[in-house]
């Protein structure tokens, strides 16, 4: 691939993180000045604040390992720069991956409706399960970042460029399934609840819409609650399954193929998720969603008038 290619690859990955920024931004900025504006704030703005703050960090991370794959791969192939990269983005990884997962759990006991006594338990205590939840998560953070180490020592072993007195010698296809295995393990977990929370959603809808047919009673905000609900959930889950494959395969490409021109194009594919879920989060949330729609006609306002102010419009 040329250097014009790679020069485009990252001409798609800025746009990828000026449209992310925006997105994520406008999320944190609408819930923080609520919460300023209000002295208080809900659970859920406050997982959707952590989630886009975390997702600027990652898209930041990312685009910082695109400029020096696409301009500099001498410096990322000779030097420590590699592993200090790939915790950077493993912490932004567990991060992001864990708010959207304690989101949709939580959309789950909020809007399901179920009569088993456990859980009941766990939504008249939503809150604090949820919190219990993220913070639990932190346990796991040692173990992905120590993983994810080992395997980038053991790639530098293999091509020399290791500072460390390192023994155990691999081969390029023992590291690279080593990185699936590892991978699969941190993020296999958090993937599972956010399934079967969209499977559980799917079932409580269905007995709600059976009691509706029974009642003779037609659509209520329940049922449209439980829609809304399982479209982010389902939105999560198929952006988290893209984001691991292109992930993986640039692994792959980096790895074993030692191809950065490939790897470069499957990280901008990867991109796709922190940035475009936002406005996926923006659409289904009806008080971002208004938000969002008057500011656009203020910008339209703004360009007759000259005049502007974002916290009239909040």
């Amino acid at each position: 691939m040329s250097f014009g290619m790679r020069v485009a690859l990252l001409v798609v990955a800025t746009g990828e993180l000026i449209f992310g920024i925006l997105g994520n931004g406008f999320i944190g900025l609408v819930n923080c000045m609520e919460w300023a504006k209000n002295g208080k704030v809900s659970a859920a703005d406050l997982i959707l604040t952590g989630l886009a703050m975390s997702r600027i960090i990652q898209l930041w991370v990312i685009i910082l390992y695109l400029l020096i794959i696409g301009l500099f791969p001498h410096v990322y192939t000779t030097t420590n720069l590699a592993k200090v990269l790939t915790l950077l983005w493993t912490l932004a990884n567990h991060l992001t991956t864990w708010f959207a997962t304690c989101l949709s759990i939580f959309y789950f006991l909020k809007i399901a409706n179920f009569s088993h006594f456990f859980f009941i338990w766990l939504k008249w205590r939503v809150n604090r399960g949820v919190l219990g939840l993220f913070l639990g998560s932190f346990f796991l953070l040692p173990f992905n970042l120590s993983m994810q180490d080992t395997v980038s020592e053991w790639w530098m072993n293999t091509h020399g460029i290791s500072e460390r007195n390192v023994t155990l010698h691999l081969d390029v296809n023992t590291i690279f399934y080593l990185k699936i295995l590892f991978h699969s393990l941190n993020y296999v977990f958090p993937f599972l609840l956010s399934l079967i929370s969209l499977l559980l959603l799917f079932l409580s809808l269905v007995r709600h819409t059976k009691n509706l047919q029974l009642n003779l009673t037609g659509r209520d905000s329940s049922t449209d609650a439980h829609r809304r609900a399982m479209k982010m959930v389902t939105s999560f889950l198929l952006l988290f399954i893209i984001y691991d494959i292109s992930i993986l395969l640039a692994s792959w490409m980096f790895i074993k193929v030692q191809r950065y021109q490939f790897m470069m194009l499957f990280t901008v594919i990867s991109t796709i998720f922190p940035s475009g879920h936002s406005f996926i989060l923006i659409l289904g949330n009806s008080k971002l969603r208004q938000i969002a729609s008057r500011l656009l006609r203020h910008f339209k306002f703004f360009e007759r008038s000259k005049t502007f102010s974002f916290i009239d419009i909040i």
